[in-house]
């Protein structure tokens, strides 16, 4: 029996998830600058009873399923899509990649919705973040949970999945147990901190956007009619994804804000017009959601009982990298931009 480990990064804190078979061995949430700090003491949490057979690392936007021992710069680069001294957004989540390539340990990094080829061409032009890699987990254990309840394969699912996150809002649309679209974080709604999708216009009038401004504008600090921005815009999301998947069987929420008292009142009428509403459980205490989804398409990679997960979502057949589809900008002007030849 194959004993995999899922990692989901955030600001404040790691999370991570050790499964073995439909047994929980691993279970924990460390501060991210405790892990960061003492790197060997965050390596001995993940081999704790010995190596584990695969670890779903964590990889930003998506690497298309590169090895921890073959990451390279540019591989850091583009998962991270930052420039040189940037210093915001997704932070301390490039020094524990590079930790984990460093550790030696069987490291995967996974990819995000952009790499997927179940996701057709053109919804893929001119966009990068359709969903991160821990979205991509997080779909994992939607599939996971609701097939089991429902008594059903995995390439059965049809749903959509929206996360509310603490920063960002993000939503997916999952047919066939495959994502076949997605609206990121940085390109879909109102977030709770983020602003979401930015008016051109605004863009223009801002002139350089830093990493730092994608996380301000949000729900949080705008009253009510910032918690209204926030609801109907994740309202929205979903529908604008019917066009993608008309009639899906049921809507997940996933995600911290997704508990939030005030959140729930003013969302659940909405999304119930459009299908029925469920949570996402999970089978963790303390790990994140996406440290569970994490495990389990480890647990999958390895030919474990979620191959057939895997294998719906089609991550083994992720390719190429998050520019490839831009037109506005080119992929070289975007390679520039980050520092790449």
């Amino acid at each position: 029996m194959a004993r995999v480990v899922g990692i989901d990064p955030g600001t404040v804190s790691i999370d991570i998830c050790g499964i073995a078979g439909d047994q929980l061995w691993l279970d924990r949430s460390v501060p991210t600058s405790q892990a960061l700090g003492d790197p060997a003491a965050f390596v001995s949490l993940l081999v704790q009873g010995g190596t584990p057979d695969l670890i779903a690392g964590p990889s930003g936007y998506g690497l298309p399923l590169v090895a921890a021992t073959a990451l390279t710069d540019e591989d850091l680069r583009l998962a991270l899509l930052s420039s040189p001294g940037e210093s915001g957004g997704l932070g301390g989540l490039g020094r524990l990649m590079r930790l984990l390539a460093e550790s030696g340990l069987p490291v995967v990094f996974t990819p995000g919705v952009i790499l997927l080829p179940s996701v057709p061409n053109h919804r893929k032009l001119n966009r990068v973040d359709l969903g991160t890699a821990d979205k991509v987990a997080v779909a994992a254990l939607a599939v996971w949970e609701r097939s089991r309840i429902r008594g059903t394969e995995p390439a059965q699912s049809r749903m959509m999945l929206l996360e509310l996150g603490g920063a960002f809002t993000a939503a997916l649309a999952i047919e066939s147990g495959a994502i076949v679209d997605g609206i990121g974080g940085t390109g879909g709604p109102p977030g709770w901190r983020s602003a979401g999708a930015w008016d051109g216009e605004v863009a223009f009038l801002a002139g350089r956007i830093s990493k730092d401004m994608l996380f301000a504008g949000g729900r949080e600090g705008n009253g009510e009619s910032g918690l209204e921005a926030y609801v109907e815009g994740a309202e929205k999301a979903v529908l604008s994804l019917t066009a993608a998947v008309p009639r899906p069987d049921e809507i997940v929420l996933s995600g911290r804000m997704a508990q939030n008292p005030e959140v729930r009142a003013e969302l659940y009428p909405r999304l119930a017009r459009i299908a029925p509403v469920v949570d996402l459980q999970g089978f963790a205490k303390v790990a994140k959601q996406g440290a569970q989804g994490a495990a389990l398409l480890a647990d999958g990679l390895v030919g474990g009982e979620c191959r057939a997960i895997c294998d719906a979502l089609r991550i083994r057949e992720a390719s190429g990298t998050v520019l490839d589809h831009l037109r506005v900008i080119t992929p070289d002007d975007a390679r520039r931009r980050l520092g790449l030849a």
